[in-house]
């Protein structure tokens, strides 16, 4: 990511983490709302390209289309749901072009 503080707000705003973020250290760690992972974000390289990474931040969110709605509303929208083996899921891609999804997976 180019904008770390960019992408960090992203995240906090639409997932609800809290960013820490030490002056002195050029990574801002996002803290989750409750149980979960941590993301540690940081600056990307020169020669690194944006939006061509391997990996993709799946979010358990329980209700999907009202999640969807909600980030709408917030500014974040989310492709159409699709519906998979007892779930469902979106995606979307963050301010970098990463792709994130939120998947109800966890909850079937």
């Amino acid at each position: 990511m180019r904008d770390v503080d960019r992408s960090a707000a992203f995240y906090c705003k639409h997932f609800g983490f809290t960013a820490l973020h030490d002056p002195a250290d050029r990574i801002v760690e996002l803290e989750p709302r409750d149980k979960g992972a941590r993301l540690l974000l940081h600056k990307a390289g020169k020669a690194q390209k944006l939006g061509q990474a391997v990996v993709k931040l799946v979010f358990d969110v329980q209700d999907i289309a009202t999640f969807c709605s909600a980030a709408k509303n917030n500014g974040l929208e989310f492709g159409s749901i699709h519906k998979a083996d007892g779930y469902c899921f979106a995606n979307a891609k963050d301010p970098d072009g990463n792709s994130i999804q939120v998947s109800s997976r966890a909850f079937r």
